[in-house]
């Protein structure tokens, strides 16, 4: 698709919004009209007060135009980009339920403007302005009341750990994290675990060194029961040795997959200290499982699920995924109910990040809406069974390319709330982060500047580059050294 600017520089803007209707096209942006089979006009005439758009798909046009009240940079993006968004829904005939809002934490921009403009105004212009549906204005105004509960218990020194385990026991089809089976690269593992230890020791002396106060700590992937269990059991008695835990809220571990986790692995992380894993079977559908690539069924998640309450599990979270190939409403709405019987203190219900290519066709449909409408109904089932079930949204998030341009949301029993996934989505305090792929987030103390650290993303890399890496996290004392000094 052709994308023409004319009279402005909101390309970035823009082109994030067509990624809502077309989030695999290649998208070219351009100054002047090109002939193409899809392509659109955006013109910004400031003499005129006149924003424009011009959508063309094959021999048929779209057209929209705004009067623009204001001057500044926001409202001239947001004219421009309501009159695209307007044209794509007429060539379509689809809403989305988001509207215009292509960010990650929706929740943040409704907090913020809140806090600004009062609920109602910030509804208002949610519902008028972004056109977000009042089902996902609701969604927001829900999930911040837990958020700003948990926000509030953090200080100045907070933050969190992250250890990923970049390995899994086979690969899903949806997959789009860096992961890799313990098949193709189980040779790196021993390696791999030997200097996360290490990594997990350096980073514990910095933090005590710039005294910092951990308050959660996840251990994440791939899939770390894909170790074995004096794997699980090396890395968390570093943890134990290189952090002071007398003030750890949380010690999450993914026990992700049932055809992994074993009793033992189980044992192991329960005596390292954790206090909450989550067992992730994505559906309760054996035949959509073998669709996916899971080397599981149904019938071993429940077993592993009864396990880890034998062995003392309390606080258990299981993941869902609406919109999976060979899903239906119908199997998805058997698989909530399956997982309500087990029932586990929180939920995460995950949109699928679809895979596939979406064009629009020359008779201005989307081959995909669908599909997407089903996934629509999936994830609007969860939140009403879930809620009825007393378990609640608390945080959420979105992805580019989900099937809907839905959300991720976050559900659990009061007092069973992820606390880590509440700050790595709000950026609330730092996080530090070990481990191939980690993203170490510095946050400001009193403020809301956040630095990044980024180690290696893969883990032969990380092995053979560990020492460059290890260089980067000097950088965590030079930025406390200095934002301890702008904030005295």
């Amino acid at each position: 698709m052709n994308l023409c600017n004319l009279g402005h520089s909101f390309n970035y803007e823009l082109e994030k919004l067509c990624r809502i209707f077309l989030p695999f096209e290649k998208i070219n942006i351009l100054e002047c009209e090109t002939p193409d089979e899809i392509y659109a006009v955006c013109a910004l005439n400031e003499d005129k007060n006149e924003a424009t758009a011009t959508l063309n798909i094959g021999e048929k046009s779209f057209g929209c135009k705004r009067v623009i009240a204001k001057s500044d940079e926001k409202s001239l993006e947001l004219a421009l980009a309501s009159c695209l968004f307007n044209c794509f829904v007429k060539a379509t005939g689809y809403t989305p339920p988001w509207g215009l809002l292509t960010g990650v934490r929706p929740v943040k921009l409704y907090s913020k403007l809140t806090k600004q403009l009062g609920t109602e105004e910030t509804e208002k212009y949610f519902r008028e302005k972004l056109f977000v549906n009042e089902e996902k204005i609701s969604l927001c105004r829900e999930t911040l009341m837990p958020e700003e509960e948990i926000i509030a218990n953090n200080r100045p020194d907070s933050f969190s750990l992250y250890i990923s385990i970049p390995f899994c026991p086979s690969r899903c089809s949806y997959c789009s994290f860096v992961s890799h089976s313990v098949e193709k690269a189980g040779r790196l593992i021993e390696d791999y675990v030997k200097l996360l230890c290490r990594e997990i020791s350096i980073t514990g002396r910095i933090a005590k060194e710039n005294n910092l106060r951990l308050e959660t700590i996840y251990i994440g992937g791939g899939t770390p029961t894909a170790l074995e269990a004096y794997h699980l059991t090396e890395i968390m008695t570093a943890v134990s040795r290189s952090f002071d835990l007398s003030n750890v809220r949380e010690y999450t571990v993914e026990a992700g997959r049932p055809d992994v986790t074993t009793r033992e692995k189980l044992v192991a992380i329960k005596k390292g200290g954790a206090t909450r894993i989550s067992i992730n079977p994505q559906t309760m559908n054996d035949i959509v499982l073998e669709a996916i690539g899971r080397k599981h069924t149904a019938k071993q998640m429940v077993e592993v699920f009864k396990m880890a309450r034998e062995i003392g599990f309390d606080n258990i979270n299981t993941d869902l995924i609406a919109g999976l190939p060979t899903d239906t409403v119908e199997s998805f709405k058997a698989s909530v109910e399956e997982i309500l019987k087990l029932d586990p203190e929180s939920v995460t219900v995950h949109s699928l990040s679809v895979k596939k290519a979406s064009n629009l066709s020359i008779s201005g449909t989307l081959p995909e809406v669908k599909e997407w409408d089903a996934a629509t109904q999936m994830v609007r089932f969860a939140k009403n069974r879930l809620s009825q079930n007393g378990i609640k949204p608390y945080y959420m998030y979105r992805q580019s390319k989900t099937v809907g341009n839905l959300e991720n949301v976050g559900y659990a029993k009061e007092g069973y709330e992820g606390l880590y996934n509440v700050y790595i989505m709000d950026e609330t305090h730092t996080i530090l982060a070990c481990g191939a792929s980690g993203v170490t987030k510095l946050r400001e103390p009193n403020g809301d500047f956040i630095e990044r650290i980024f180690n290696f993303k893969y883990p032969y890399e990380y092995i053979s580059r560990f020492n460059e890496m290890i260089s980067r996290k000097e950088q965590i004392g030079e930025f406390y050294d200095k934002y301890s000094a702008t904030n005295k």
